[in-house]
């Protein structure tokens, strides 16, 4: 009989320690140690269990004999998911998606399952078989590649595994999972650890890829330590408000792709719509003229948007005036309103400013400064801006429009949407290309002044 071992971890960081004690010295978090009790128990492989799997043997080679050619991806059916990823799922990589509680995790990747024409294995440890079943009606109905299991125990799913053979697997979720090497309660740090430890060899092993769906803590941050994203090959959020019907899903680690790219999605009965125009919830459809609002064509990865900013200039009632931003950095926004004091003689320092971008989403993108200024000079003199005209361009301190990155891609989207003329920076080098748009070009803060409000 081997020896039973207690070891502390931090609940926070998922450092370890040798005893107890009230701060953790990696994380500074108090109170977050905890104790486990890890079994010294010798180890099988997970192919031990039944897995018949053929795996892949690795052996040393040199840089150059190592093959150049991009691996297949697998088509996930889903162009926004796609487009997040990269491409696709790529064979033997380990997905982690997280999300509040509620937002559709579940049933975006339920929904993937179902769709895809691959045999997947779908794991719940949450829901009943029964459950999913209900859900899977409204998504998708007539399936028959895709195989509910509900189990805990890693050592039974690598054995269901070794029987279907599946082409994707998706593990709902990763902390209700458990495995007998490890004594310590599901979802505890060294149990959601070792567990994914697990599931890596699989996936590299057989080249199949796994997703594992995520719980997030009160922080926003993934449950269980943070070395969990570290081992995963990408990490996927999906972001919203559950009293809104629009999600986004966005990559913040992504070694098979870039991290600028995001997915939207529109909540609906029948499951997750994809938004492939997102600029049709992102700009208004009011018919009347309304001051303090403008529309910037800004880039997120490699998709063009237009987003609309809408801006409220009041009188500051108490002492203090307000400076707030939804969506936008609010020291850019002071910056921005500095700018217009000092270059443009608006007397902005004893007035309200409040800022919010229309649709629920962050922009970091420099191009909307302009669209910004011109929403709030908007507001301030109460003149509303001629809804065919957008803007893209960045302003520095000394008062100057600056140009910006792919401006063509920027003046096509807005071309495309049928907007008549887009303010860019005189700088701009445009292609040799002919638009259709009226392009206006402007070199300082006062040039744009002139030309929307005369």
């Amino acid at each position: 009989m081997a020896k039973t071992k207690t070891t502390f971890f931090c609940q926070n960081c998922g450092a370890q320690f040798a005893k107890w004690q009230g701060q953790c010295t990696s994380c500074k978090e108090w109170n977050t140690i905890a104790e486990e009790i890890i079994q010294k128990t010798e180890k099988t492989s997970w192919k031990q269990d039944g897995l018949s799997k053929t795996s892949r043997v690795s052996k040393p080679l040199r840089i150059g004999e190592i093959s150049a050619s991009e691996e297949t991806r697998i088509d996930t059916k889903n162009t926004e998911l796609n487009r997040v990823l990269g491409g696709g799922l790529v064979p033997g990589s380990l997905i982690l998606l997280g999300g509040e509680p509620g937002i559709g995790k579940s049933t975006l990747m339920l929904q993937i399952a179902l769709m895809l024409p691959y045999k997947t294995l779908y794991v719940s440890g949450e829901e009943s078989a029964q459950q999913i079943k209900m859900r899977a009606e409204r998504i998708h109905p007539d399936t028959d590649s895709c195989y509910i299991l509900t189990e805990t125990k890693t050592q039974n799913i690598f054995r269901q595994i070794a029987e279907i053979e599946p082409d994707i697997v998706v593990i709902d979720s990763i902390q209700t999972l458990h495995t007998d090497y490890i004594e310590s309660s599901a979802g505890s740090i060294s149990q959601i650890r070792e567990c994914t430890t697990e599931l890596i060899k699989f996936a590299k092993e057989t080249a199949t890829p796994v997703i594992l769906i995520g719980h997030i803590t009160k922080d926003g941050n993934i449950a269980g330590p943070k070395i969990l994203e570290h081992m995963v090959d990408t990490v996927l959020q999906f972001e919203g408000d559950r009293n809104h019907v629009y999600r986004i899903l966005r990559a913040h680690k992504n070694r098979f792709g870039s991290t600028n790219e995001l997915g939207i999605y529109e909540m609906q009965d029948s499951g997750l719509r994809e938004v492939s125009n997102p600029s049709e919830i992102l700009i208004s459809k009011n018919e009347e003229l309304l001051s303090g609002t403008a529309v910037a064509a800004t880039l997120e990865g490699m998709r063009p948007l237009m987003v609309e900013v809408q801006a409220l200039v009041s009188s500051a009632v108490y002492g203090v005036p307000q400076r707030s931003a939804t969506g936008f950095n609010a020291k850019r926004l002071n910056m921005l309103l500095a700018v217009l004091e000092k270059r443009a003689g608006f007397k902005l320092g004893a007035k309200d400013v409040f800022l919010n971008i229309t649709g629920g989403i962050s922009v970091d993108d420099p191009a909307i400064d302009l669209a910004v200024v011109a929403s709030v000079l908007s507001s301030n003199i109460d003149i509303a801006i001629d809804k065919s005209v957008c803007f893209a361009a960045e302003i520095g301190l000394a008062g100057e429009v600056r140009p910006v990155t792919r401006v063509d891609q920027r003046i096509l989207e807005a071309e495309k949407l049928g907007f008549e003329s887009i303010v860019i920076s005189k700088y701009c080098k445009l292609p040799k290309q002919n638009f259709t748009i009226n392009i206006i070009r402007v070199a300082k803060v006062k040039d744009v002044v002139h030309h929307l409000f005369g």
